[in-house]
């Protein structure tokens, strides 16, 4: 009916995409990671959204389970803002950037336990601040992994001669472009913390070793000259000095 190519209907169905834009005669497609964090699990969810951007419609796939649509969803069902009077553009102007600013929350939380480990870390370190470490290490990887592409992809609308989007809009979409070079510069900051994060606790567990060190060394250096006294006079021989005095 929307005279989608096939192999765009292939790449919705694969929803391991990375985010990219791809022009057509009669629509744009765009791919997308929606990065949240489940209300139930609490884990980091990342999820594609595949847009269809044509003349007078916007389609939206999405894989099941929650999303960050709900504030674009109630502006449409109250009439408020531009998103009823602007064209299709807009509409996936607004879709895009509600995804974006999700990055922002998901940043914001990631940050905060970056922040508690630091401290664990440096008050208390143990094997357990090590796995959290990793843990942190995959999900920034993940964010990265999805927010490192957008850049180029957001460059590629900007620079795209579509009549689909139209002339205003494009400052729209360089705002979304601004946002996601701050995410990406965020993520950055975030990896060079976490990479600190490893080689402080790597010194706090050497410096502990040291005082553990320190402490052998004290009390070795006070019993090797008993010990020698010990060895010397324990021996079994009758000519000794000292061995029969009063």
């Amino acid at each position: 009916r929307f005279g989608l190519h096939p192999l765009t209907v292939e790449d919705i169905v694969n929803t391991t995409q990375r985010p990219k834009m791809e022009e057509f005669d009669d629509y744009i497609y765009v791919v997308i990671r929606m990065l949240y964090f489940g209300s139930n699990s609490g884990e980091l969810v990342n999820e594609q959204v595949s847009l269809i951007i044509g003349d007078k419609f916007v389609i939206s796939f999405q894989e099941p389970g929650e999303d960050v649509f709900e504030s674009v969803r109630a502006r449409i069902r109250n009439n408020r803002g531009r998103v009823r009077k602007m064209k299709a553009d807009y509409l996936a102007y607004t879709l895009m950037d509600c995804v974006v600013d999700n990055y922002f929350l998901v940043l914001e939380r990631l940050g905060e336990t970056l922040e508690e480990l630091e401290d664990q870390i440096v008050e208390n370190p143990d094997p357990d601040s090590m796995k959290k470490i990793h843990r942190m290490k995959r999900e920034i990887l993940h964010v990265r992994k999805a927010v490192w592409p957008l850049r180029e992809e957001l460059a590629a609308i900007l620079r795209s001669e579509s009549p689909i989007i139209n002339e205003p809009t494009y400052a729209y979409f360089r705002d979304v472009h601004d946002h996601a070079i701050r995410v990406i510069d965020t993520i950055e900051t975030y990896r060079d913390v976490l990479i600190g994060m490893h080689d402080t606790y790597l010194s706090s567990v050497s410096n502990r070793m040291n005082e553990v060190m320190k402490l052998l060394t004290i009390i070795a250096t006070i019993f090797i000259p008993l010990t020698f006294f010990v060895g010397v006079y324990g021996m079994n021989f009758d000519y000794m000095p000292e061995l029969r005095w009063r």
